[in-house]
């Protein structure tokens, strides 16, 4: 289904905030069609005979797949971790497979702590496949909720996969080598990621200021979380990526009915009483349940792996944009929730039911038709995971990629009592995707316009900064 340019307000203030600063798109091996060439009948001390680019990115949609699978409705809950699981996946990948790629480099003493990596063995062979395949199942045994169905899981796709290298190496060495060293660069990249959150341990934050204009959970528990009170004081991947990243809010105004503030809130509850079906499909769509769905921004896997699938880019570039990407979705994360918890701004529900329809009675309380999350309203957390996320694909692939998102394909629905496929929407650019899931949380009624719309450019900067500081190239 194609998707209609629906968020007029957002659309020039990306034209404005990013065309026009968007860097020369990377492109190691211009994603051309280079076949596979092995190492089998070669001698095992030739050396680094085959580049990162001569294989495909096969290894890497496979392990998106299995990775897709742990995250769909998972067996325990795991916050907001879908960034952060994305971006230590793409850097273990890519510094088990950059020293195939000569015009690149480690990215090690770019990153927050980031360790040395470990080194390849001078004049000895490397089969980038097996490295891949090593580092992404040894990662995401670290990073995944373990349970028997993870283990199983990862074990199933590090197996199959290397039967066919071993057979396609036809080196033993070679293959136990690369076997090594792509565990070694995940091991150091694991031990790296357990380090990232020292609030695991702080005592529950207790929430006092329950004002006009601030947010208070709608269970009236004041006690969070330390997974989300906290998140935003997570240890960035890029040093000062979240740095003067946030926008302003509007004064707080409940009397004036003219005032921005008022009228930001008078919005949601308008289109809340006028919702078409396509407005209402769009907001389940990208709702990101807890449950039968990708939660807590793990949506995002997916989309990746779409785009990995439509472009069909070699290894190197796979890599590349794995890492980036997840740079950039991981540290969006964290500002966002950094924002939240420090600016506090009450989300739609309140200032609807204290202001514009308020009502004593909970039976007749208004309601949004998903779900609130359980923190603030401002920045809006999917409006800045959509910036950070789309505005690192523009920098690799471009802005003119046409694309179908089919996450949802094939999954029922109901709206209006009729059952429905959620089936797919089309993209002409990744930030028209960026679009939708702002505009999305507005049709939900679950935030403002000016929180989803500085959300996007929230994530946007935070990307900005990732490329800013973090150099690929030598």
């Amino acid at each position: 289904m194609k998707s209609k340019s629906i968020f007029a307000l957002l659309v020039p203030l990306l034209l404005a905030t990013i065309f026009f600063s968007c860097k020369k798109n990377l492109q190691p091996s211009s994603m051309s069609n280079i076949e596979n060439r092995g190492l089998k009948g070669k001698n095992d001390i030739n050396g680094h005979l085959n580049q990162t680019k001569t294989f495909s990115s096969d290894v890497v949609k496979e392990w998106l797949a299995t990775q897709m699978s742990l995250l769909y409705s998972p067996e325990n809950p795991y916050g907001v971790n879908a960034g952060r699981f994305m971006a230590y996946s793409g850097i273990a990948l890519y510094e088990a497979t950059v020293p195939g790629m000569p015009a690149y480099q480690s990215i090690y003493g770019q990153l927050n702590e980031m360790p040395e990596m470990p080194k390849t063995a001078p004049g000895k062979a490397y089969h980038w496949p097996t490295c891949a395949n090593a580092a992404l199942a040894e990662i995401t045994r670290a990073l995944f909720t373990f349970s028997t169905t993870t283990n199983n899981a990862v074990q199933h796709t590090e197996d199959g996969l290397n039967a066919v290298y071993e057979v396609e190496i036809g080196n033993a060495a070679t293959f136990e080598r690369s076997k090594e060293f792509g565990k070694a660069v995940a091991q150091k990249i694991a031990e790296w990621a357990a380090t990232d959150h020292p609030w695991i341990l702080w005592a529950p934050m207790v929430l006092t200021e329950n004002s006009p204009g601030k947010w208070w959970p709608e269970d009236n528990n004041p006690v969070m979380k330390n997974a989300l009170a906290y998140w935003g004081n997570t240890r960035t991947i890029v040093p000062g990526s979240i740095d003067n990243v946030v926008s302003e809010t509007y004064p707080y105004n409940d009397d004036d009915i003219n005032s921005p503030y008022y009228k930001d809130f008078q919005e949601v509850y308008d289109i809340s009483k006028n919702l078409t079906f396509q407005q209402k499909r769009l907001a389940l769509y990208y709702d990101d349940p807890s449950s039968n769905g990708y939660p807590g921004g793990a949506s995002y896997f997916p989309v990746f792996k779409q785009i990995l699938e439509k472009l069909d880019p070699m290894l190197d570039v796979a890599a590349l944009a794995f890492a980036k990407t997840g740079m950039s979705l991981m540290d969006a994360t964290i500002g966002s929730m950094k924002a939240k918890y420090t600016i506090m701004q009450e989300r739609p529900f309140q200032f609807i039911r204290r202001v514009i329809e308020p009502s004593t009675d909970p039976a007749t309380w208004w309601k949004p038709i998903i779900n609130t999350p359980p923190y603030s309203d401002f920045p809006a957390n999917h409006a800045t995971f959509a910036g950070g996320f789309t505005h690192a694909l523009t920098t690799l692939f471009g802005n003119n990629i046409h694309f179908t998102n089919n996450t949802y394909k094939g999954k029922q629905i109901t709206i209006d009592g009729n059952t429905i496929d959620m089936d797919t929407y089309d993209y002409d650019s990744f930030y028209a995707l960026a679009n939708d899931i702002a505009i999305s949380r507005v049709y939900g009624g679950i935030h403002s316009r000016l929180s989803v719309v500085e959300g996007v450019k929230q994530g946007i900067k935070t990307a900005q900064n990732v490329d800013k500081k973090v150099k690929f190239l030598k």
